[in-house]
Formats: C-alpha cells, structure tokens, sequence
C-alpha cells in the first residue's frame, strides 16, 4: 500500500465517530410476489420481489395494516415493518431463467450515524420509502448511486472489492446485494410522490455525516443485505458476461433497489435510538428488544395472490419484463402476465373437519424428544387423510405428519411442541402420497386433533384487527415524476415510472398514539465506509448470515 494511500485511509479512519448499530435478522421471506404497496398500491406490481417483515403485508397498505399482523419474518417483537427488494433470476443460455435462491432472508441494519450537534429520531408511523431506481442502467457518483452496491462471497480466496453493478466472476460463497437508504427527513410528509423526494441522504456522504438544511430530521440509518445462492451456478457461465438478472429485467445490477414501510411500535423504536448504544451490532446486546425465536420467525409467511409461478425454471421473467441491458430501460405491458388480484387457493393444511378432524397448526419436533409419543409410521403414500386415519385406528386424539412420509400419533402436545398462534410454521415439506398437500418439515410437524360439532374449526392464520393508530392511505399510482433522490443530479437514465403521484402524507394526517435471531459475534468499532473491504473472504458464523464490516458498509 503507498504511503499516500496509507495516509489518506488513516485520516478517514480518525476522521469517523464510533457508532452504534444493531443488526435485525430477518429469517425468511415471508411470500415472493409481485407486489409493492408503495410504488403500485392496489396493483399487481409491474416486478417480482421478495418481501420481509410483518404478515400485515398486503397490496394497499397503511400503518394500520402493519399493525395487524400477528407474526414477523424478524426476529425483534414489536417490529412490524416490511422490507423488499428485486428477485434475482439466472437466465441460461437458452434464455430461460431460473429463480436464485436466497440465503435466508436479509440483515437490516439500524444504524446510528448522526452528525454533530444532530439528535436521531425514530420513523414515524405511516412513514415509508423507496432507494435505487429499478430502471437505471448505468453508474454514477451521486449518493443515489453510491447506495448500490454488491460484495461477492469468496470465503477461501483473496479479498474482492465492492462493486457497484453485478461483479463479472463467480462468488463461490453468494453474491450479497446491499441497499442503503436516505436518512434525512423533511420533517413533515410520509410519503412524496416519487417516494424518495421527501428524505435525502446526508450532505456529504450517503451513509453518515449531517442533513441538509432543507431535511433537518436526522432519522436512524437502515441498510439492507440479502446473500444469493449464486455458487450453485459456478458451472453454467457461458458468453463473456455475467448470467444474472433481477425481475425487473435488469443484466447490469445498477437497477437494485429497495422499499420500506415502517411498522415498528414508535415508542419502542425511539427507545432503541435512545438506549441501543453498543456498538457489537448484536441485536441482542439491545435492552429494550425482546426477540422472537428464530423457528417462529422462519415459519412467518402469507399465501402468494397473484395466479403465476414465480420460482424453478421460468420461459420468462414474472410480469412483462425482457432484459434491458441499457442505457435505458422502460417499463413494459402487454405481455398477457397476470394482472388480477384473487384470494389465494394456496392453505398451508387440508381441510379434513369433514373427517372430524381439524388443523391445529405447525408445532415443533425433534429425532430425539418426539412431541407425539404414541404410535408412528413411515410409508411413501403418506398424505395427512392417511395419518389421521392411523392414528384414530390406534385409539389417538392427536395425529401429526412430518417430514413428508412420516405420522406420529398421541393424546396430548408439550408446550415445547405447540404450534404458535397465527403463525403458518415451516410445515412446506410436499406430502409424500400426493405433492399438493403439506406434511411437516425437517423438525416441524403438521399437527390435527380430533374433533366435533363446533369445535370442528381449523386454525387461522394472518393479519389480525386493526391497530388504534390511524395514518393517511399512501398516495395513489400513476405519476410521471421521475424517481430520483433528490441529494444527487438527475440520472439521464432515470425512468418515472418507479413513482405514484397525489398528495404527499403528512405528519398533519396522523393522530399519533403509542398504543401499540441468530447470535452474532461481538465485532470491533464500525470503520470509516471509506476502509478497505476485507470481508469477502471470512465465512459467517454459524449463528451469524452476515459477514460484512461492522458498519453495514464495505470498501465504499
């Protein structure tokens, strides 16, 4: 390294306050679907996502539908909120594609990175907003720009820099995409109608450092991770590009993008900024967290409504959306995709109350201490009519599948077993006997008791009542504003059509009322965004899906 550079990356080094920062393991995702309540409310969205977050998710929401939901894919109570971003796809030489499976769900950075003399406030309810521009094609230096970026995993191999755009060589170990969002607010709407007009990034970086002026309200910092399974496909590159694309149709990784829509308790969330000073980033050095445990937050997921596969192998990207490599993309219609919204026929059970039996949900269970002691077989035609049919052959009330081809009977369930209410469970593992029904998975067990009369009701799942706090709808759709951040000169590859118009939520909108994961590693201080990116090559623990700096932030 030259004494220059040595120089130059001490100075930013001694130049950046040590701040506090939590990570929010999200586990799952909770449905991948095209929707997007902030860009098309009411609407199929134009491109797939994979959604985190509350189960209060829908496609119109508010604060009050955050705070109907009855479970989280996030492991902190009391945090509602939604996190989203693009799908990724490969797309093979014969232009198929090929959905890109997630490791685990994402890591939501909260992070505390005020400037001088600035006191960090907590979202407020109603707040939301988009980063990136999913019709970008090219870089840039605006912060808009800089708040892109991906970090190919190589936990064997040397250090590899961030990149802005899809890197053009393999990471064996998952390409991490990373979205960093505004964190200066205007002080008064919740919304605008390009959802990003209303926050900016800071005045002098995108990730730390004071407000402008005209955006007084430094809020706390939140930053997205979500690791792909890119690995798996070391062996299929062909042609002098890279093979990947996300759902927006987009080859070059410029176009990633992120949305959010607040649902944390205010108060809770306000208490975190205040209290949450440690600077390990574990979410469990917080005070004022309780957390959810991880095999509830895995199970936390809503049935898909849009009538389209979305994963496996694919003619064509979800929605209207061929690749466009750029330098511009606009978006597509026409195509015949589905546009319908309709109540799912997916359930996560079978329906056998007609058998006098019904559904209690999806409990817990392990090789060593089965929650269903009595009798159990194991056969490759085993559907949940054929287990409840054995275990009530034997003389049992209780009867469970698990892990395709098994079934488990008794009289009773330990509390350590019981499925948690309004949680769907991890209970997806396809019935060994017949692929449209679910029996159990790998520790998890689709669980039905015998029954009568009125008591023959299965277990329900979703969103619950309404919350008290009631906030403004978001604007509706259809603007033509340009879907720029406003602390960066227009892209001329800006598109508007990632924007709705209407009149901006306000804080006047709102009566406001309080009314209401894996252990990380202790690490060092965050660094300097600045510093050199070293993390590429250290696998995570195995109770860690993050191994990036301690900042959020890598080698920007």
């Amino acid at each position: 390294m030259s004494v220059l550079l040595t120089t130059g990356l001490v100075a930013a080094l001694a130049a950046s306050p040590v701040s506090a920062f939590w990570r929010l393991p999200c586990k799952s995702p909770i449905v991948v679907e095209r929707a997007d309540p902030i860009v098309n409310p009411g609407a199929v969205s134009g491109h797939l996502h994979t959604i985190m977050g509350g189960n209060g998710f829908d496609f119109a929401m508010d604060y009050n539908s955050t705070q109907r939901s009855t479970c989280s894919s996030c492991t902190v109570e009391g945090d509602f909120s939604n996190y989203w971003i693009p799908a990724l796809f490969f797309q093979h030489e014969n232009g198929t594609f090929e959905s890109v499976d997630q490791v685990g769900g994402a890591t939501v950075y909260y992070l505390q990175r005020a400037g001088n003399g600035e006191t960090l406030k907590a979202f407020p309810p109603g707040f939301r907003m988009i980063a990136g521009n999913p019709f970008k094609r090219t870089g840039g230096d605006d912060f808009a720009t800089q708040a892109i970026s991906y970090n190919c995993l190589d936990y064997n191999g040397p250090a590899k820099p961030e990149t802005p755009n899809f890197p053009n060589y393999n990471c064996p170990n998952g390409l991490r995409s990373q979205v960093f969002f505004p964190s200066c607010w205007n002080g008064k709407d919740l919304d605008s109608p390009d959802h990003m007009s209303h926050v900016s990034y800071p005045a002098n970086s995108y990730n730390s450092g004071p407000c402008p002026a005209d955006f007084p309200v430094h809020l706390i910092s939140i930053f997205y991770e979500v690791i792909w399974d890119t690995g798996k496909f070391a062996n299929q590159w062909y042609g002098n590009g890279q093979p990947f694309v996300w759902s927006m149709g987009d080859p070059t990784g410029y176009g990633g993008h992120g949305d959010f829509v607040m649902g944390w308790d205010p108060d809770l969330l306000q208490s975190a900024v205040d209290q949450c000073t440690n600077d390990s980033g574990r979410v469990e050095d917080c005070p004022v967290f309780d957390l959810i445990p991880d095999s509830q937050a895995q199970g936390c997921r809503i049935a898909p409504a849009v009538d389209e596969q979305v994963s496996g192998l694919l003619p064509a990207l979800p929605g209207c959306n061929p690749v466009q490599p750029g330098p511009t993309a606009t978006p597509q219609s026409g195509c015949g995709a589905p546009t319908t919204i309709t109540p799912s026929n997916t359930t996560f059970f079978t329906d056998l109350t007609g058998q006098g039996w019904s559904y209690m949900g999806c409990g817990t269970d392990n090789y060593f201490n089965r929650v269903l002691t009595g009798a159990s077989q194991s056969n490759g035609q085993m559907t949940n009519e054929n287990c409840v049919a054995f275990c009530e052959s034997k003389g049992f009330s209780i009867a469970g599948s698990e892990y395709a081809d098994e079934c488990y009977c008794g009289n009773s369930i330990p509390d350590s077993g019981k499925p948690v209410p309004g949680v769907v469970g991890a209970c997806t593992m396809s019935c060994a006997g017949d692929d449209s029904e679910f029996c159990g998975g790998a520790g998890t067990i689709s669980l039905y008791q015998k029954c009568s009369g009125d008591s023959c009701a299965n277990a329900q799942f979703g969103p619950g009542p309404s919350a008290p706090v009631q906030v403004a709808n978001p604007p509706p759709a259809g603007s033509s504003s340009p879907a720029v951040s406003p602390s960066a000169a227009p892209s001329s590859t800006s598109s508007g059509s990632h924007s709705a118009p209407g009149s901006p939520t306000t804080l006047a909108t709102i009566t406001t009322s309080s009314a209401a994961a894996p252990t990380e590693s202790p690490e060092s201080p965050p660094t300097n965004p600045a510093s050199v990116n070293t993390d590429s090559t250290s696998p995570p623990s195995d109770d860690d899906d993050s191994v990036e700096d301690d900042d959020g932030n890598d080698a920007n």
